[in-house]
């Protein structure tokens, strides 16, 4: 399987092979959304807290007794029943909200959707990015090209520490090193960008088969 290579000018230098097990795996809707919903979910920050009957001040004695006094019976000024009661089935930072997804599962996810991204044409493969140092005016320079564009949503799937740098202040783009893939990204971003260096890396961690 074998794709356009392009350099940082946005010329074609040559092809590239793809190993057909990551770019050349059937698209998968349900899988691919079960992967994305479970890592939405397990990126949820919870904040908002409200006290239950447990936290709340006062309650210590029984508001009045039993019986006889024509009321209704309470045990405690805690109850939300009351003003300034504890709160039932509120927001709580200690909940769970994590999902599990089977580590083959997931990885044929992020392999569906680069097979497709491929397919569309959304997909493009760069010798090297060649910077000589990580400044943001450079970087910028080399995607306009590469994208023939001045809007830069991009994902660069790359290795090294001076693209991740070089791209920190570029809002749409966003680099992803080969190890760390993940369908968030992957689906985001109107173009993907992957460096030659990072397809054997990506062919030896993701071990998933077709």
């Amino acid at each position: 399987m074998k794709a356009d290579l392009y350099n940082n000018k946005n010329e074609k230098v040559g092809t590239v092979d793809l190993p057909e097990r990551v770019f050349g795996v059937r698209w998968n809707a349900d899988l691919v959304h079960q992967a994305l919903t479970t890592q939405l979910a397990n990126s949820r920050g919870l904040s908002a807290h409200v006290k239950n009957r447990a936290e709340v001040s006062g309650g210590g004695k029984k508001p009045w007794r039993q019986k006889g006094t024509g009321r209704a019976r309470h045990g405690s000024i805690r109850s939300p029943l009351w003003r300034k009661g504890g709160v039932t089935h509120g927001p709580n930072p200690e909940r769970n909200l994590s999902v599990k997804l089977n580590k083959k599962m997931r990885e044929k996810a992020i392999f569906a959707v680069l097979s497709r991204r491929l397919r569309d044409n959304e997909i493009k493969f760069v010798d090297a990015f060649g910077l000589t140092e990580p400044k943001t005016k450079i970087v910028a320079g080399i995607l306009e090209k590469l994208l023939s564009s001045k809007r830069l949503n991009v994902a660069i799937v790359a290795s090294g520490e001076k693209i991740p740098r070089a791209s920190r202040n570029l809002n749409e783009t966003k680099v992803i090193d080969p190890k760390t893939l993940n369908v968030y990204d992957l689906l985001k971003h109107k173009l993907i960008l992957v460096e030659k260096e990072a397809l054997p890396v990506i062919e030896k961690h993701y071990h998933a088969t077709k």
